[in-house]
This record gives C-alpha cells, sequence and structure tokens, in this order.
C-alpha cells in the first residue's frame, strides 16, 4: 500500500478526484482521505445518511470523510495497515493479509496537526499543492512545519503562467523548513472552463474527462505517472479518451 499526502491550503479536491480516478482505472483500489479542515468532499461525493465520519464508495473509489486521525480509519475499517507485527498467531496474520486492502490511500490536508495525526513523515510520497494567491501561499508553506529529517515534497504548482519569480518566492518562503523538493515541479494551467466542468460533473455525479483542457489532462497524467511509475504517460492519457 502506498500512502500519498499532497499538502496545502490550494483546493485540491477535483485535482485529486480525478487523478485518483485514473489510478482506478488502471486497476488499484484506491482510498482518499479527505483530512482538510472545510472537509470538501462531504458535500461533492455523493452519500447515504453521512454521520459525522464515515467511508463511502463513489464511483469505485472509497471516500473517507471526517477522520482526525489514520488510527481512527483503522479503527473504522477494523484493519491494521502499517503493521510491523512479526508475531505468528492467527490474528497477526489475518490482519497482515487484510493491510493491503487498498492499493493507494491519499490524503489531503491543508494543516499542520494533520501531517502528524495521518502519519505523512513516513509516506511513500508527498507533494505540495498551491497557486500564488498570498492565502494559498502562506498558510500552505505554515502547514509544512511539521516535517521532519529533511523530508523531500514535489511542488504542483496551480498558475496562470509559469513565472519564474513565483516559484522563486515560493522557495523564500520555505527556506528554514525542514524540507527538501525535488528536482521536477508539476505545473498546471488555472482555466476557467476547466472548473465548468468540474461543476456540470458535479452536479451529474460523474466523473468525466471530457471538455477537460489538453494542458490539465496531460498534467494529471504526469501526476498519476509519477506515483504508481509503472505505466507510460501515453497509456495513461489514452484512459482520458475512452
Amino acid at each position: 500500500m502506498k500512502k500519498i499526502g499532497f499538502i496545502g491550503a490550494f483546493d485540491k479536491s477535483n485535482f485529486i478526484i480525478y487523478a485518483s480516478k485514473l489510478l482506478e482505472q488502471l486497476n488499484y483500489r484506491v482510498l482518499i482521505v479527505d483530512a482538510t479542515s472545510n472537509q470538501k468532499l462531504k458535500y461533492i461525493v455523493p452519500s447515504i445518511n453521512p454521520t459525522k465520519a464515515y467511508i463511502t464508495n463513489f464511483e469505485n473509489m472509497d471516500f473517507a470523510v471526517g477522520f482526525e486521525s489514520w488510527n481512527e480509519i483503522e479503527k473504522y475499517l477494523g484493519l491494521k495497515f502499517d503493521t510491523n507485527d512479526e508475531d505468528d498467531n492467527e490474528e497477526a496474520k489475518e490482519q497482515t493479509s487484510r493491510s493491503e486492502a487498498y492499493d493507494f490511500v491519499i490524503i489531503d490536508v491543508d494543516e499542520p496537526e494533520r501531517i502528524e495525526s495521518f502519519n505523512l513523515n513516513n509516506a511513500e510520497k508527498n507533494y505540495f499543492v498551491t497557486s500564488f494567491d498570498m492565502y494559498s501561499l502562506r498558510k500552505g508553506v505554515n502547514s509544512l512545519i511539521s516535517f521532519v529529517n529533511n523530508a523531500k515534497l514535489t511542488k504542483i504548482l496551480f498558475s496562470y503562467e509559469n513565472y519564474k519569480g513565483d516559484e522563486e518566492y515560493l522557495n523564500l518562503l520555505t527556506m528554514e523548513y525542514n524540507i527538501s523538493w525535488d528536482e521536477y515541479t508539476i505545473y498546471f494551467h488555472i482555466l476557467g472552463d476547466d472548473n465548468k466542468v468540474f461543476e456540470e460533473n458535479q452536479r451529474l455525479e460523474k466523473i468525466r474527462y471530457k471538455r477537460l483542457s489538453a494542458n490539465y489532462k496531460e498534467s494529471l497524467a504526469y501526476v498519476v505517472q509519477d506515483m504508481e511509475k509503472k505505466h507510460n504517460m501515453g497509456s495513461i492519457k489514452k484512459l482520458m479518451k475512452e
């Protein structure tokens, strides 16, 4: 199981849903955890009689909303995911076999406390997602304070144009944090037409790539290929044409 963190105050919900759907189409079992302060998935993912904390299935993916820690999710599911228990008893063996219930767990966080409670310091991969408005930048950067041991993160930057000065400013803001950046950056262009597609699909309760911009689909494919490493860009992009 790969635990992947998406950190930052920027609204990542649509981006995470569409990237995760590509993983599902590649036959991976996916759990998406909304651990943000505003819990947007509660309002855009269909569910039946939701309680304070629940997991619901939509488009062959599981969505977890309202949980405050990784332990709470394990308790809800009755699973122990990251067990290192070497006990030979039958219960331990059963827990270990059930720990692979998901291939990917995607965790969306925007507060430093959630990085700790969902143990993202030990995640397989962490991305920092932001646009360049000051709220997204400063609140998002503040969440990075919980990382330890010079954690490596990959930048996903949403902007109207790829302006070098924006990224340099982000580097300046994060100089004193205990992180290092990957050598590459993933860019998404902000386009109003993409947001219109997301809004329409939410009303229809569908995840569809039709009418998304070529740039957005290209960047989605790049992120998915970066997470799972096994499929090339061409095969991932082909999924968005079907």
